[in-house]
């Protein structure tokens, strides 16, 4: 029962990533890369939906770098259809920043260390500096 909660998770992380993605190629001139990081989403999610779990750590990842681009746009978009597509990019990448801590434990299998409880801890704390750094440096 539990293995099948996880995919489950799993399969709705792929399936947001998917729609965050698609939703967030249309922001294509912004000062963060954009459609870069859509196009990296969604190739972690087909990933994700092909049974790879490395991808939940890309997934995660390049929707810390997306947070940016959407809020950005949610906030001072041109008119009302970006920013009702910025504000549904956001709502549709939540689910992948709560799966911040599956992705400490696929980062720490990516990067072959030993798998203990400290490494999982600097893991998720490394994902959150770079969602912060993600967020301060274009305000700068």
């Amino acid at each position: 029962m539990g293995r099948q909660c996880a995919y489950l998770r799993e399969g709705w992380l792929a399936l947001t990533a998917l729609l965050g993605a698609g939703l967030a190629l249309p922001l294509a001139p912004s000062a963060w890369h954009g459609p870069e990081v859509a196009a990296i989403l969604a190739v972690a999610a087909i990933a994700l939906l092909a049974g790879q779990r490395w991808a939940i750590a890309v997934i995660v990842l390049a929707e810390l770098l997306l947070v940016p681009t959407a809020a950005w746009r949610a906030a001072l978009g041109p008119g009302w259809i970006p920013r009702l597509i910025s504000i549904a990019t956001i709502v549709a990448i939540v689910p992948g920043l709560r799966a911040m801590p599956h992705a400490a434990v696929a980062l720490a299998g990516m990067l072959g260390e030993a798998r203990t409880e400290r490494m999982y801890r600097c893991a998720h704390l490394a994902l959150i500096v770079i969602g912060v750094v993600a967020v301060v440096v274009p305000l700068l």
